[in-house]
């Protein structure tokens, strides 16, 4: 898991675009999953390509989490008040985000058990209307589908806000680990481009409803 302040360079952490914040005008709290068993990862620089990219567009608060990092920490537990802290941290992160980012490499024809694991923690309903971004990396583009036939419907379950465009990389798109395509980093935008005016009115309506309650 890593906070993303320490690499506001790539624009993980900005106050670019029109600078839409949250409630009090803070900025949007954005958590990231990677399902990666790996580092380095392919998917978690596509991750990471992805928050710059929203950077670049909102004032954003940027947390990455890496499964393979607190892996061994709920590998093995079945209930979530058995997690240790530092677990139960991160999924209230996830919880309480304004948008998420998640993504996975293919395995078998889905997402790594690690990843699926996580959410099994997940509170049913903790993510209802919460934008979210799906992504995935795979060999080929033949498993590219794996953003409708799996995220999709894992997501549609919490009642989350799935954007619409998913963004899908396979091996051709990266060098030594890092994103090189600009075909991927054209997809990357565009997917966000997309996505800003849900976020938007998303946030609004969540800012409206916690003024008419007082908080």
């Amino acid at each position: 898991m890593s906070q993303l302040s320490s690499v506001s360079a790539t624009g993980a952490v900005s106050t670019g675009g029109e600078g839409s914040t949250g409630a009090a005008g803070r900025p949007l709290r954005v958590v990231a999953v990677s399902g990666s068993l790996h580092t380095p990862s392919k998917t978690t620089a596509l991750v990471r390509e992805i928050l710059a990219s929203y950077g670049r567009e909102l004032s954003i608060d940027a947390h990455l989490i890496a499964v393979n990092e607190i892996g061994p920490d709920f590998a093995g537990t079945l209930r979530r008040d058995e997690l240790p802290a530092s677990v139960e941290d991160e999924l209230q992160r996830i919880e309480n985000a304004d948008l998420l980012v998640v993504a996975s490499p293919v395995y078998r024809a889905s997402f790594t058990g690690l990843f699926k694991h996580l959410f099994d923690f997940v509170g049913q309903y903790a993510l209802v209307d919460t934008p979210v971004l799906l992504a995935a990396t795979g060999g080929s583009d033949r498993h590219a589908l794996i953003i409708e036939h799996q995220f999709r419907p894992l997501f549609g379950f919490f009642q989350a806000l799935t954007l619409p465009i998913g963004v899908y990389a396979n091996d051709s798109d990266f060098t030594a680990g890092a994103v090189t395509s600009l075909d991927l980093q054209e997809r990357i935008d565009l997917a966000v481009a997309r996505s800003l005016p849900l976020i938007r009115s998303n946030v609004a309506e969540a800012d409206s409803i916690a003024k008419y309650l007082g908080r």
